[in-house]
């Protein structure tokens, strides 16, 4: 039950605190841990990521991609402020004209993303995503990476 909680305690504490594991024993499965997660930015562009887009975006939530990245539909580029998943255009760039005007250009200014390690990427993922591995990144993905397909499979019964 403590699979990616190392990052969560980092953060509580500030990095002050200090965590001891050990392992005891095996025991029957004991339920969910509850859901202390909230919902996710899910791209629905395919492109390079613009830093243009990725400033519109970042007072909704935590951004896990620097600008420059390869995106593609489905792909998680964030965790929503709010508890629900979120489909969002991170690759819309601005829109060039030929009218100047003084104080139009702002300057952009990001928070450093958020990038994950395999650990806490283990603990974050649901149960309707799945995490992509290669050489030279760790990237978060919605299992069905078509929206109409996500909401079709949201909506259908458990079994």
């Amino acid at each position: 039950g403590l699979v990616g909680y190392r990052s969560v305690f980092s953060s509580d504490t500030r990095g002050t605190g200090f965590m001891h594991r050990a392992f005891l024993k095996y025991e029957k499965h004991r339920g969910l841990l509850g859901n202390v997660r909230k919902g996710v930015l899910v791209s629905m562009g395919f492109g390079s990521i613009t830093a243009h887009a990725l400033m519109s975006l970042e007072p909704r939530g935590i951004l896990f991609v620097p600008p420059g990245t390869e995106t593609y539909d489905g792909m998680i580029i964030g965790e929503h402020s709010r508890d629900t998943d979120l489909d969002v255009n991170p690759v819309r760039a601005k829109e060039l004209s030929n009218v100047r005007a003084a104080g139009k250009d702002e300057n952009v200014k990001l928070t450093p993303p958020r990038l994950m390690t395999l650990e806490e990427a283990i603990g974050y993922v649901a149960s309707d995503e799945l995490i992509e591995v290669t050489p030279k990144a760790i990237r978060l993905r919605k299992r069905y990476l078509d929206v109409n397909k996500r909401k079709t499979m949201s909506k259908r019964p458990k079994e």
